[in-house]
């Protein structure tokens, strides 16, 4: 159905919210089997339908509650407006109760776990990045992101861990989505997977990073130094091409364009070389067409796009479920919002796991490869620990 414009509202109102799975791309793309180990046994795919809505603006600090009524389930409009009104007061009423809520403390740290299990060991991942270079030097593929899965203990609810993800790894997507007792995902994604809003297609690819420095005079030279990075520019510009060739796909022809090109952007800890791609949704086609055009994204499977899922599927050992698909909403307004699964948690029977990949070029050395995957984790696990320590 279609949602009565109402002004002032947020962007998203109500619609679909979950995630795609990367092994969703088997139903996409047939000639990518996929492995025979269902790794963590979730589903490729979740989508919550969500008609009432609690939407909180962190910037202003205002609240709003929506809620979303089907006419056609009333005698009257009075009738729906009155069923609509009752469930807003409902949901005030429930917020307005005293909730307990652990205080947070950015003092405590907790201990530094060592080290953390992982479904692949040090000589494995290695292995897969030489096995990717040799694909590489025979002419194959330019770039492959081979992972793995790390995994701890975690018996704490999922709302503390998006707190510690809030509080130590700010990001622009963050999420905590709970499906009943069966498994959550805990997420602070930087990057935009595809974005459809109003007809305007927006893909944001991110790659080369570099740490914050603890001056601004540092902070500057370390983002010249990115900028000029001959393998960072070159990784990001095949990535830009990867996504002018997706949006171009499903948008109107001339279209496609990079409004924004290789800029630095900034977070809590480090700084990435990011560009924008754009383009005017085809009349013909849909948020659906967009995330099916576009899914997976290229950095976080690498380039050729289907060769390097195919060498993907030749080299880990269990299927990847949330970890570098998609997570976001279809509006019941035809818009579209979603991020990549990446620095994901999934929490499942008192575990939590965490997966972490590296993009393998040309001239990559497997040992420097495996430590960024751990490091990468490891910033994850952190969150977990200090999430433990909330009671």
């Amino acid at each position: 159905f279609k949602p009565v414009e109402v002004k002032g509202l947020p962007v998203f109102t109500g619609g679909a919210v979950g995630f795609l799975g990367y092994d969703m791309v088997r139903f996409f793309e047939t000639t990518v089997p996929g492995p025979s180990d269902d790794g963590l046994g979730l589903p490729d795919m979740v989508f919550l339908i969500t008609d009432s809505l609690v939407i909180f603006d962190h910037r202003f600090r205002k609240l709003q509650v929506v809620a979303n009524i089907c006419t056609d389930d009333f005698d009257t409009i009075e009738a729906a407006y009155e069923a609509g009104r009752t469930r807003i007061e409902t949901i005030i009423n429930r917020l307005s109760k005293p909730q307990s809520v652990a205080p947070f403390s950015l003092m405590e740290e907790p201990e530094d776990t060592g080290v953390i299990d992982s479904n692949t060991t040090q000589e494995e991942y290695e292995g897969m990045v030489r096995k990717a270079k040799d694909y590489i030097l025979a002419g194959d593929i330019f770039q492959v992101v081979p992972s793995q899965r790390f995994e701890t203990d975690y018996q704490g609810r999922p709302i503390d861990l998006y707190r510690a993800l809030r509080h130590v790894n700010p990001s622009p997507y963050m999420f905590c989505l709970q499906f009943g007792e069966e498994f959550s995902l805990v997420g602070s994604s930087p990057e935009v997977h595809v974005q459809t809003i109003d007809g305007n297609i927006k893909i944001r690819p991110i790659a080369g990073t570099r740490w914050r420095g603890e001056t601004e005079e540092e902070d500057q030279t370390l983002a010249e130094d990115l900028l000029a990075d001959p393998k960072e520019r070159a990784e990001h510009v095949m990535l830009i091409d990867l996504a002018r060739n997706d949006v171009g796909r499903v948008a109107e022809f001339e279209s496609v364009k990079v409004d924004e090109m290789m800029i630095i952007e900034r977070y809590s800890h480090v700084m990435h070389i990011v560009s924008n791609v754009v383009g005017k949704l085809n009349s013909d086609q849909t948020a659906y067409d967009v995330m099916r055009a576009t899914f997976p994204a290229g950095t976080v499977s690498g380039s050729p796009k289907v060769r390097a899922m195919q060498i993907i599927d030749e080299m880990e050992n269990s299927k990847r479920g949330p970890y570098s698909g998609a997570v976001g909403y279809f509006g019941f307004d035809g818009n579209h919002d979603s991020c990549i699964a990446l620095r994901t948690v999934v929490l499942k029977n008192q575990k939590a796991y965490v997966q972490a990949g590296a993009g393998v070029v040309a001239d990559s050395i497997p040992e420097n490869e495996f430590h960024e995957t751990v490091n990468k984790a490891k910033g994850m696990m952190r969150a977990i620990e200090r999430a433990k320590l909330l009671k």
